[in-house]
């Protein structure tokens, strides 16, 4: 399922929004605020199967994940993935209720929101993206 947003004036200010979510309510909690906040589309996938499939179709500029989907266990597989296709992947949005639960070098791929949380949060984690790539990580190591 995919949707444009309601209101003009912000439109292109998030681009294309994939949001990977099993609960129908939170997904679309989620779809209305990226939508208001600007994003020029949102696309909602509630399996594994269904997002892989997305991303054969389209390259999103955002993947909002859940890493604990009901039909698999390990969301990150799918942050693993897009962050290894191209130089420019996809800026990735991890959403659990347990984040201690995803291993610390999928963690560093990007945010993590811990449930519940404020969909207003998810477009300010979009809006402010964490440095990433190889030269980020090695900054932060030696710094």
């Amino acid at each position: 399922m995919s949707r444009t947003p309601r209101n003009n004036a912000a439109q292109h200010a998030l681009g294309h929004v994939l949001v990977v979510e099993d609960d129908v309510i939170l997904s679309l909690a989620i779809e209305a605020e990226l939508l208001d906040a600007g994003a020029r589309q949102v696309e909602i996938c509630h399996t594994t199967d269904a997002a892989l499939a997305a991303l054969r179709r389209t390259r999103p500029d955002v993947i909002v994940l859940d890493v604990h989907l009901a039909d698999r266990d390990d969301g990150w597989a799918i942050a693993e993935l897009v962050s290894s296709v191209g130089p420019q992947p996809p800026q990735i949005i991890f959403s659990t209720g347990a984040p201690e639960r995803i291993p610390p070098q999928v963690a560093e791929l990007g945010a993590i929101l811990e449930k519940p949380y404020d969909p207003r949060d998810l477009v300010r984690a979009i809006r402010t993206p964490a440095r990433r790539g190889l030269l980020a990580r090695l900054r932060k190591a030696a710094g």
